[in-house]
């Protein structure tokens, strides 16, 4: 455990050295609350529990799109600049390099959370929605984030720069994103597959409602759990080449 923290907190602290994490998530704020005004407040006769539905909507796009911003260099950049070779020479387990590296996106991403909590509070302020909805969906935003993070972390283990990491790490978040789309034009058994498997559309749904259940919760640690682990098989098959 100790080891894996060490990691973490050592990548926390670059992105908080840095100004690219400040970056992405200034532009991220930025478009979470261009689109909280667009098309989340609608007009004066709207319910402020459908008003706060459409923020966590919108919301979720955000979360996916800060988690692939945020992993592109957790493993590329260290390939790029020559660092990996310094991981692997070290006594640590290719897991716990991982785990560190993604729980420190993890916490990136949560700061990134908490900043955009002010607008569910505007919603609170003006308006009547539960504290259960709000949490209930934060939770949703962060499960949702946390499985587009592994598949960020998966798509930088196999890139030489965090450019490609984020082509391939965001290509990997559509197709998983467009899966919820086949679910809806194939016929069965293959839509009730694709539909199980779609990042969004079904596994989300019920958190914008602020309702949380197991399935949806499962889902998305199984998402990450499986990412984490490809990620892990890349970097031992890498070690030892």
């Amino acid at each position: 455990m100790r080891p894996i923290m060490l990691i973490a907190r050592r990548e926390l602290a670059g992105y908080l050295r840095s100004w690219s994490g400040y970056i992405i998530i200034a532009a991220m704020l930025a478009l979470d609350g261009l689109l909280f005004n667009a098309f989340a407040l609608g007009g004066p006769d709207k319910r402020s529990a459908e008003v706060l539905n459409q923020f966590l909507y919108y919301s979720s796009g955000i979360h996916m799109t800060a988690a692939v911003l945020i992993s592109m260099r957790l493993l590329a950049e260290e390939r790029q600049i020559g660092t990996l070779a310094l991981l692997y020479s070290s006594p640590v387990r290719d897991g716990e390099i991982i785990v560190g590296k993604y729980l420190s996106g993890l916490a990136f991403l949560a700061i990134f959370s908490l900043a955009t909590l002010f607008m569910p509070a505007m919603i609170m302020i003006h308006g009547k929605v539960s504290i259960g909805h709000v949490v209930g969906g934060y939770l949703g935003l962060m499960l949702i984030g946390s499985a587009a993070l592994s598949i960020g972390v998966f798509g930088s283990s196999l890139a030489k720069n965090q450019v490609v990491a984020a082509i391939i790490s965001g290509c990997m978040v559509v197709g998983m994103l467009v899966a919820w789309m086949l679910g809806r034009v194939t016929e069965r058994p293959f839509s009730d597959i694709f539909t199980a498997l779609a990042l969004h559309g079904l596994h989300f749904q019920a958190f914008q409602s602020g309702i949380v259940h197991l399935r949806d919760v499962v889902y998305y640690l199984a998402v990450t759990y499986v990412f984490l682990f490809a990620a892990t098989r890349v970097l031992e098959a890498r070690r030892w080449r």
